[in-house]
């Protein structure tokens, strides 16, 4: 017979813990707001303490950093949305026609074409019922929890760079006074690896967001910078971000000529190895050191529990925890060469001359 005997204190222990995890599920998108907050405010941190250092107040630091962050989406989103709108226009117009031009190209590569009926396919679209009705309110919907959601993640931003160092002591008066040490420790790291992710992306997004805008500015495609801040955008994403960038590129230069389609995709597609072999080994190679096989992982890991936020809070999670990793396994120091069998042996003691 097994006897279990709870104490009162336990039962009321276990009963906090089943409400915490009742609230953090029932509040969980909230918590999502928070930690894109969180991460944040560790990337402008050290823009803050820069200008903090040159006289500026650190209320006027922080809300020039998020009003100039805030003018930036803006002017991105007053630039892509038109040139994006122009393009479906042009696409509705010209999908027919373009339906002709895959079937020619198919047939040219030996394919049979006989019952594809594209173009009668492409004519039998109903646009009008694609962009009304419930659809149309669906991501009227989206869009307005997209901009709500971008206004509270500013805010709270504020918030916490003005209060960052009340918060950081608030946080310290809950763990015990031996170890502060580590917690410090996690906290200076924990900063200088998520920060160190958010501002080395910014810097892919914008070489991503440049060379498209140049390529296609190059090629004669219309609206390029358009296009091009939908790239930064896009790269964004983890693995696949920088593949999506360049399917709305190559759609606009197919419609001036499939020339232009061919050219355009394979200079995005040259980009891609660039970045992948060099730029974002160079730019992370000191802040984010987790193997492609774990950013893999991680991706898809957020991306089955929380979706598209699961998958932008993947790589600076999975920083997050390497950071605890080394801490508590540090990696085995590397061993030192030993000394050579011809430095190892003895020096061999001379014959003795003969006279």
């Amino acid at each position: 017979m097994v006897r279990i005997e709870i104490s009162g204190r336990g039962l009321l222990a276990a009963a906090a813990v089943g409400v915490s995890l009742w609230a953090l599920w029932q509040l969980w998108g909230l918590v999502l707001l928070v930690l894109a907050a969180l991460i944040l405010m560790t990337a402008l941190a050290p823009a803050v303490s820069w200008l903090e250092g040159r006289g500026v107040p650190r209320a006027a630091a922080v809300l020039l950093l998020l009003f100039g962050i805030l003018l930036a989406v803006a002017g991105m989103f007053a630039t892509i949305a038109p040139a994006v709108y122009e393009e479906v226009q042009q696409l509705r117009t010209n999908l027919p026609e373009y339906a002709v031009d895959v079937e020619r190209l198919a047939a040219d590569l030996g394919f049979d074409t006989s019952d594809w009926e594209l173009e009668r396919r492409a004519r039998e679209i109903d646009w009008t019922e694609l962009v009304s009705g419930r659809l149309a309110l669906t991501y009227g919907q989206r869009v307005a929890y997209a901009l709500f959601s971008t206004v509270t993640v500013l805010v709270l931003t504020a918030y916490l760079l003005m209060d960052a160092r009340r918060l950081r002591a608030f946080v310290l008066r809950f763990v015990p006074e031996r170890r502060q040490p580590d917690a410090q420790h996690f906290l200076k790291e924990l900063s200088r690896v998520v920060g160190g992710y958010v501002r080395g992306q910014l810097v892919t997004s914008a070489v991503i967001g440049a060379y498209t805008t140049i390529v296609l500015a190059a090629v004669g495609v219309p609206n390029p910078l358009a296009f091009g801040l939908l790239a930064a955008f896009a790269d964004v994403i983890p693995l696949v971000g920088a593949f999506i960038a360049i399917v709305p590129a190559t759609l606009a230069a197919f419609q001036e000529s499939p020339t232009l389609a061919a050219v355009v995709l394979g200079l995005l597609l040259a980009y891609q190895q660039f970045e992948d072999r060099y730029l974002v080994p160079k730019v992370y190679s000191r802040t984010l050191n987790v193997p492609p096989l774990v950013v893999l992982l991680a991706v898809l890991v957020g991306a089955e529990l929380l979706g598209i936020a699961g998958v932008l809070l993947a790589l600076p999670a999975a920083a997050a925890g390497r950071v605890v990793l080394d801490y508590y396994w540090p990696p085995a120091p590397e061993p030192t060469p030993g000394p050579t069998s011809a430095e190892a042996e003895p020096p061999a003691e001379a014959a003795p001359e003969l006279r």
